[in-house]
């Protein structure tokens, strides 16, 4: 409970609210029913922490930025996505991050995201020369489904999901970008970024 003490106050960086925002690509509510169930089997057959109640959706970029900057921020995305088509997904079995503790499905192509990454460093810039932390821009991501095993249940639950199958495609047609205060806050929509047909 203490750990959550400091995140009761506003951040702010030389006198300026500073968010954490979040690109992200949602899926289709079929998918998410699907993950939603091998995320229920997984927690029901192993301890650990559930993705039940994080949002289901692959996470492209999070930065902190100054409230003001948010205007800039909201151009430049246009102009790097607006160009963009619309892309089909494929999740695709099991993978961790022993690292993390987290079992996460594997997106199998990762090309467009690599691409959009590369294309949304003007975003890390921006941020940068505001005197703020890198931006995170992710080119593999992949959607975390359990976490929170201890050391031998993690290992335990990773061998059991990797023997299963997991498949399943869905279709980005925009991208949505978030921001919240800090990680334990509820995200607002900020924007949604629609890709050509």
């Amino acid at each position: 409970m203490g750990g959550l003490m400091q995140y009761s106050h506003e951040p702010m960086i030389k006198g300026s609210l500073v968010k954490e925002y979040l690109l992200v690509a949602n899926m289709g509510a079929d998918v998410a029913q699907q993950v939603k169930k091998e995320t229920a089997g997984i927690l029901d057959t192993f301890s650990g922490t559930a993705a039940a109640g994080w949002p289901h959706h692959l996470v492209l970029a999070s930065f902190l930025a100054k409230e003001e900057m948010e205007d800039i921020i909201l151009r430049w995305m246009h102009k790097v996505i607006s160009s963009k088509t619309a892309f089909a997904v494929a999740l695709n079995n099991y993978g961790g991050a022993p690292d993390a503790g987290t079992i996460h499905l594997r997106v199998q192509d990762h090309a467009p995201f690599a691409q959009l990454a590369r294309e949304l460093k003007v975003i890390d810039e921006l941020v940068q020369s505001n005197g703020l932390p890198r931006a995170r821009l992710v080119s593999h991501p992949c959607l975390t489904v359990a976490g929170g095993f201890s050391e031998p249940g993690y290992e335990t639950a990773l061998r059991a999901c990797a023997a299963g199958e997991f498949h399943s495609e869905f279709e980005v047609k925009e991208l949505v970008l978030l921001k919240r205060m800090h990680e334990f806050d509820e995200c607002k929509q900020v924007n949604v970024f629609r890709l050509q047909p």
